[in-house]
């Protein structure tokens, strides 16, 4: 069956719809919801049952930029700054180091096993080198599997910025195979432009999205969310314009973002929320079309030699060499070598030897995809099991619950006090977003002139307004007061 204009929606919004009731179940019965996506898709295609013919890697490409430039972005908005700080080294040294050594050491095995030159041997390797963001930030979330120490933020941090150097690298020795009288040595500026200029146009493009966001007035709540979506690909393509990696960019630009006090911001954690979960369903079903199961098959048996070094020796070697610098209990080490989940990303960036034409790119692609399907599968699966084995998960109810997960539930508070706005006041003729609000209270209503008013992050209090506050307790208040009496103090 070839998809046409006509029925291209129909065949898309019901793999849309099964792919959302078949993953509502799939967790009864211990299947990854990801991977029933990815079934799906591959049952739809040439060789399953539904017969659509889909042989378009630039398309598959595209797609999977697309989606991945919001769950990235996703990501990074839920990220609590103040729970990655304490690990920011360790997640940046998994995301670098670790990234580097496991496409190293499983390129060289490969190099060792088959008939590949190093170099494609390497490129192998770059392309399952990173850890999958959809992967880990779905499976973690859905599971809503808490772990102790900090294990959590290590992981997302680590998952959410450790494609662009997997980017690099699989672009990189690409480029070897491709022109294959260049030296190494030649790769390294590459690499440091495609990172520097990323970390500082992600930073840049956060601080100017935060200002945007905040200053610009418009008439309706639901242009704030396409706005962000505007700015989050301006972010993407501008630094890939310039020569950095807009996937760092725009994972750093999103964390800036998510730890900001914005206009509307629980619309649009809400709203990238689901957005995310859609393109995650798009890009493994788009990926599970593109697939021929019966040219998978015959690379099964290498599959899984591969697959099972990259478990069981390459991961764990990458994270106990990139963390043996820093003291850390030895469980938490071999947890992390476990959650090494690959995903959609290899697979997308599987399609980049497919594009430039290489002998082996169609051996590469199958492998790669076996070596996604088997990480889901195995690791997936057990993540729970695994952090109850190695005593790394905490009780069902000492689970915490973050500041945003707070924002997007709504969660109520204890106390309700009114606090009246008088002349004097420092927050007189101020937007909410502007007045640095405790992030632990609430207004959540305004009394102006005998009638109420809905506040939001635009909305300008007056002198003489009434503003009704919800917090937890009377520390919160005070907070409160001060930052309506007095400007905000960072230093204090």
């Amino acid at each position: 069956m070839n998809l046409t204009i006509e029925n291209i929606l129909l065949v898309g919004s019901l793999l849309l719809f099964v792919s959302i009731i078949v993953g509502k179940t799939s967790y009864k019965f211990g299947v990854p919801t990801l991977l029933l996506f990815l079934a799906i898709g591959m049952l739809a295609g040439s060789d399953g049952i539904g017969g659509i013919h889909f042989d378009n890697p630039k398309l598959a490409q595209f797609i999977g930029v697309v989606s991945l430039n919001f769950i990235l972005f996703s990501g990074g908005l839920d990220t609590n700054w103040t729970s990655v700080k304490p690990i920011l080294r360790e997640g940046i040294v998994l995301s670098t180091l670790g990234v580097f050594l496991t496409a190293i050491s499983l390129g060289t095995f490969v190099w060792y096993i088959t008939d590949f030159t190093i170099y494609e041997s390497m490129l192998l390797g770059s392309i399952v080198s990173s850890t999958d963001a959809a992967a880990v930030f779905s499976i973690l979330r859905s599971k809503s599997l808490a772990l102790k120490t900090n294990l959590r933020p290590t992981l997302e941090l680590e998952s959410g910025s450790n494609d662009p150097m997997a980017y690099v690298l699989t672009i990189a020795f690409l480029t070897l195979v491709v022109n294959q009288d260049q030296s190494l040595a030649s790769i390294v500026p590459l690499f440091l432009q495609q990172m520097i200029l990323g970390g500082i146009a992600g930073f840049a493009f956060g601080k100017l999205s935060k200002f945007i966001i905040n200053k610009i007035k418009l008439d309706f709540e639901g242009l704030y969310p396409v706005l962000v979506i505007a700015l989050m690909f301006i972010t993407f393509s501008a630094t890939d314009f310039v020569g950095g990696n807009g996937f760092l960019a725009i994972y750093i630009c999103a964390v800036y973002l998510g730890n900001q006090d914005l206009i509307h911001k629980k619309t649009i954690l809400k709203m990238y929320d689901g957005l995310a979960w859609l393109m995650q369903i798009v890009l493994f079903l788009t990926l599970g079309l593109l697939v021929f199961p019966s040219q998978v098959f015959p690379y099964m048996g290498i599959g899984i030699v591969i697959s099972l070094f990259l478990i069981v020796i390459a991961r764990p070697i990458s994270v106990f060499i990139s963390l043996m610098f820093f003291k850390m209990r030895l469980r938490r080490r071999f947890y992390i070598s476990w959650v090494g989940l690959r995903g959609a990303v290899p697979i997308v960036f599987a399609t980049y030897p497919l594009l430039a034409g290489i002998e082996k790119a169609n051996i590469i692609f199958n492998i790669v995809f076996f070596i996604s399907v088997t990480s889901v599968l195995i690791q997936g699966t057990t993540l729970s099991i695994v952090a109850k084995w190695l005593n790394v998960a905490l009780p069902e109810k000492a689970k915490p619950i973050s500041e945003i997960e707070k924002l997007i539930l709504d969660l109520p508070k204890s106390s309700l006090q009114e606090f009246e706005i008088l002349q004097d006041f420092y927050a007189v003729n101020k937007r909410i977003v502007d007045l640095n609000f405790p992030k632990s209270a609430f207004i959540i209503m305004i009394k102006r002139n005998g009638e109420y008013i809905r506040p939001g992050g635009s909305t300008i209090i007056q002198a003489k307004d009434v503003l009704m506050i919800l917090a937890d307790n009377q520390d919160d208040f005070t907070k409160v007061s001060e930052c309506l009496y007095k400007p905000y103090n960072p230093t204090k």
